[in-house]
């Protein structure tokens, strides 16, 4: 892998396709065995988890549901602190297992948001799967139920995540060179 750069900013490489594919596969196994019998509701958190989703489901081998939510808090590389719903969920979801797919936990404060908004919609239970986990920077009660891999509190792009909008079509995660 080579680094990229993407608008002002260099990033090199940081996890590579093969690592990424082995921890979704890692996920799905352990989806799979806790809802034998079920069918789960995904929610994918876009725009970041699209790529992350597709993959999973590919080996998802249960009968489920699939439904997006945008919401967004960052600008540029810098977390705003504020959670903006941009397009809501529009199925009824009462009474569903909800697995709640995001690209990326750090702060916790877009989990905490859709937490809210999802317990008030009457689901059955709700869990949350992430690829990326910056555990040192995230602060909320909710438990992380699937994780993909730990990461440092570093700025990352690639495999859906973005850069001011770009980078997100990269099939590793590259990292910020701050140098």
């Amino acid at each position: 892998m080579d680094s990229v750069t993407l608008k002002d900013k260099l990033f090199t490489p940081f996890i590579g396709e093969e690592k990424i594919q082995a921890s979704i596969g890692e996920i799905a196994e352990k989806i799979n065995k806790d809802y034998r019998g079920k069918s789960p509701f995904f929610i994918g958190v876009l725009n970041g988890s699209f790529m992350f989703l597709g993959d999973l489901l590919k080996s998802i081998k249960l009968e489920c549901k699939v439904s997006f939510i945008k919401v967004a808090s960052y600008e540029g590389t810098t977390s705003t602190g504020n959670v903006n719903e941009l397009i809501g969920l529009v199925e009824d979801v009462e009474g569903e297992d909800i697995i709640l797919v995001e690209d990326i936990v750090d702060t916790g404060n877009t989990l905490e948001k859709l937490h809210e908004l999802l317990l008030n919609k009457k689901i059955k239970s709700i869990k949350v799967a992430t690829l990326l986990y910056k555990s040192e920077v995230y602060s909320k009660k909710f438990p992380i139920d699937y994780i993909g891999i730990e990461i440092p509190n570093k700025f990352v792009v690639g495999y859906g995540l973005d850069y001011d909008g770009v980078g997100r079509n990269l099939n590793s995660i590259y990292v910020i060179n701050n140098n």
